[in-house]
């Protein structure tokens, strides 16, 4: 017998809810379980069901948390009588068992009463809730472990990255489970906001965020923000990815030598990593990529493209251009990555490209989820994490410049955002729909922590580059 399936060894048997439960063990262990924390924590909730049942579904708690079958199918009982907005007690639960043919299977109502009467206070219930949760994580996380033993040994030689990608990804899910105490005192807040007023007041008017290279927008923003998730969106070919990278190169090259530059993921799901290095560098030089691929380029070009490529090669950049990336995946690499690294901005090129990770539901749904795993990202990193979205063709058809509701297939992309800007071609440009030659929109139509607004860019279409506008 194969560790793997040595997993699940032993189950309690139907009528026998009162005696401990055969645990179930990995090569020869019992797995890490608590049946007095269990039992507990049942009680507590028989006994203060309007406090602790809202505990337990607050930190998530679930019926496979218990290890006991017969404590799960009564956690199982107490939530459905908390659902129907039942008192949850002794009779109701006992009842609701009874109708699911569940009651003889759990040990009757005797076993059910004994519980009660383990506790004489639901001083604990918080306390009970860690060890059931802490040991149910440990036990997922031993069955993970023993069930990738089983596929090392049984692996193709095939694929590694991908392999280990979907390992990771298995613990992952693991440990996003782990839920910290949300609340907090409001003097705690009032602490760090305190802390952040004297920094900004040392900092005698410089940004508090990351620049955006662009005056006009770091006064609005003051810089791009730690958990900011900035969503940039913009029609086709309207220059958004430009615009991604021209930000990029202001924190990894800043001009400013008090500046550090600060190490950035770019993930580029449309756009292969050798274009958008070219696309730096032509920017960077100042030299027209159709004059580069039609070879017209003079000695001075030439030098400008070498001393910008010395400058890019020693900058702390990475892009990834790995296709068809779930939002599971994307943040398992920004995590690996910021490890190692200490990143300081990601980027993502665009969000629609981000496969949804069940192709059954609608893709609004999906939009919405990876537009969630985006924020939950930025908080997680302790960074501003900058999303390329597309419109819809409204504003186009409409004439007009786009809008907030403009943002194409879920409007949830607006309201997990901090910032969104929307880059436009001015309003005086021709009937084309694409950028103006020299000028370019970017609207701040939505910023959590400050003003709006609209800001003119300078836009060098042959070296797709942006820049402080000037009249």
């Amino acid at each position: 017998m194969s560790t793997a399936r040595t997993i699940e060894q032993g189950v309690s048997r139907k009528g026998e809810g009162r005696e401990r439960a055969t645990p179930l063990q990995v090569a020869g262990r019992t797995l890490p379980h608590s049946e007095e924390a269990e039992a507990g924590l049942l009680a507590c909730c028989l006994l203060d069901d309007s406090d602790v049942v809202a505990r337990c579904q607050e930190q998530k708690m679930i019926a496979e948390a218990f290890h006991n079958p017969g404590h799960r199918m009564i956690f199982e009982s107490i939530l459905r009588v908390y659902d129907k907005k039942s008192t949850v007690d002794l009779i109701m639960v006992c009842e609701d068992l009874r109708d699911q043919g569940e009651l003889d299977e759990v040990g009757g109502a005797a076993f059910v009463s004994e519980l009660t009467n383990r506790i004489e206070t639901t001083a604990h219930a918080v306390h009970f809730i860690d060890i059931v949760r802490e040991k149910y994580l440990l036990r997922r996380l031993i069955r993970t472990a023993t069930q990738t033993v089983e596929k090392c040994f049984n692996f193709a030689h095939e694929g590694l990255e991908v392999f280990i990608e979907e390992i990771e990804q298995e613990i992952f899910r693991i440990s996003e489970d782990r839920i910290s105490e949300s609340a907090q005192p409001i003097s705690e807040s009032v602490d760090e906001a305190v802390k952040i007023i004297h920094k900004l007041i040392e900092r005698k008017g410089e940004l508090s965020g990351l620049t955006s290279g662009f005056a006009d927008l770091d006064k609005l923003t003051f810089g791009f923000h730690p958990q900011e998730m900035i969503v940039l969106a913009a029609r086709p070919s309207m220059g958004k990815t430009s615009l991604a990278l021209n930000v990029a190169e202001a924190v990894v090259l800043p001009k400013k030598e008090r500046n550090k530059p600060v190490p950035t993921l770019i993930f580029s799901l449309e756009m292969s990593a050798e274009q958008l290095a070219m696309r730096m560098l032509c920017s960077r030089a100042r030299v027209s990529a159709v004059r580069m691929r039609e070879s017209f380029l003079n000695r001075e070009e030439m030098e400008r493209l070498a001393a910008a490529a010395l400058e890019i090669k020693q900058a702390p950049l990475w892009i990834d251009d790995s296709g068809h990336l779930t939002i599971i995946e994307l943040r398992a690499k920004a995590r690996r990555l910021h490890a190692r690294r200490n990143l300081g901005l990601v980027v993502i090129d665009y969000l629609q490209l981000v496969s949804g990770l069940d192709n059954k539901v609608q893709r609004e749904q999906q939009i919405a989820e990876i537009s969630r795993g985006l924020k939950a990202m930025a908080k997680e990193l302790g960074l501003p994490v900058i999303v390329l979205s597309q419109l819809n063709r409204e504003s186009e058809k409409e004439k007009r410049q786009p809008r907030l509701s403009d943002l194409r297939e879920s409007g949830s992309i607006e309201q997990d955002a901090d910032v969104v800007l929307l880059l436009a071609r001015p309003r005086d440009a021709k009937d084309d729909f694409s950028v103006a030659t020299d000028r370019a929109d970017l609207i701040v139509a939505k910023q959590r922590n400050g003003p709006v607004g609209d800001i003119r860019l300078t836009f060098l279409r042959e070296i797709t580059r942006f820049e402080n506008y000037t009249e």
